[in-house]
């Protein structure tokens, strides 16, 4: 069975920013994959790379994912880490909203947003408004 994880990608103010950030990031240069370096390997791993995806959450709302094509331990200052090693393909997905939390959150298949069909785009309208708005049931 599937599962995916679920993150609040801080600092990041929008998917153009995301995607921006990683290409900036000198530490992705050279390699086919993104990361992000997080305190724990989950114990769920193998069913995360059974086709599972990192599910990020901008500004309150679920709007992006990668595919999980890895996890590796890394040696940090702070000790030993896990690298999540993601596809460096960005899917948008239906905007959903999300409560702050810390750390990451194993994220169910029955509860993951639809990706966006390919080339369509997030609406123009701020995040925050599109929330409030869908909450209202106006969209």
């Amino acid at each position: 069975m599937t599962v995916h994880i679920i993150k609040l990608c801080v600092g990041i103010d929008s998917v153009e920013h995301l995607i921006e950030s990683r290409k900036r990031d000198p530490r992705n240069k050279g390699k086919d994959y993104n990361f992000h370096i997080t305190r724990y390997k989950p114990k769920r791993a193998d069913e995360i790379l059974a086709g599972g995806s990192l599910y990020w959450v901008i500004k309150g709302s679920v709007l992006v994912r990668q595919k999980v094509i890895g996890f590796e331990p890394v040696e940090t200052d702070n000790g030993t880490k896990c690298m999540i090693k993601m596809d460096k393909e960005i899917h948008l997905t239906e905007s959903h909203p999300r409560r702050p939390f810390q750390g990451w959150r194993y994220f169910e298949n029955n509860a993951v947003p639809k990706d966006l069909p390919r080339g369509q785009k997030h609406s123009d309208i701020p995040i925050e408004m599109s929330s409030e708005l869908k909450a209202l049931g106006l969209i």
